[in-house]
């Protein structure tokens, strides 16, 4: 196994234990769960440029990159749901997106077609990112200029996930069609 592999696992690994944290109500949980998700999310970039600076694309790494970033992203929002910082309808609206999307690409796959991020895609998981450890951190430091970002950056988030989820359907309606 690579080391852009290994990383990728490494990320996986990761996940029970910001879960863990965060629902164990111990002293600065909020942030320790957040650095760790931080963490799992900047190595998805990492992964990702080792993989192609070093020419260490594999076919494990193509299904478990994109997995490891739906269990994150999704363990991550189920939890905010228990812990009453997301509204349930949020997240299953961000987790059918995934769904359709996962399922336009595999009927691509099953043609012959690769559909690849696009940098609404891109930017839809970065705003996930930054409002899931917002949520995490339940608005620090910004409750203290009553600025309600978590709520401004899920939203933000919510809208990016919709379009780019319309964009991926409208450009890959002749693979659906046929």
């Amino acid at each position: 196994m690579n080391i852009a592999n290994k990383i990728t696992i490494a990320r996986l690994v990761l996940v029970p234990f910001f879960i863990i944290v965060m629902l164990s109500g111990i002293k600065y949980g909020n942030i320790i769960s957040a650095v760790l998700f931080a963490i799992a999310s900047l190595t998805d970039k990492l992964d990702g440029y080792i993989a192609r600076k070093y020419n260490q694309i594999t076919n494990l790494g193509k299904f478990m990159d994109p997995l490891v970033d739906k269990i994150m992203v999704s363990s991550a929002l189920i939890v905010l749901i228990q812990l009453g910082r997301i509204q349930s309808w949020i997240v299953i609206i961000i987790l059918s997106r995934e769904f359709i999307i996962t399922g336009l690409r595999a009927i691509g796959a099953n043609k012959g077609v690769v559909i690849a991020a696009s940098n609404l895609g891109k930017y839809k998981t970065t705003f996930q990112i930054i409002a899931i450890i917002s949520l995490m951190l339940n608005n620090y430091p910004f409750e203290y200029i009553f600025f309600p970002f978590s709520t401004v950056a899920i939203y933000l988030a919510l809208f990016l996930t919709v379009y780019s989820g319309i964009d991926y359907i409208v450009k890959c309606r002749n693979i659906i069609l046929e």
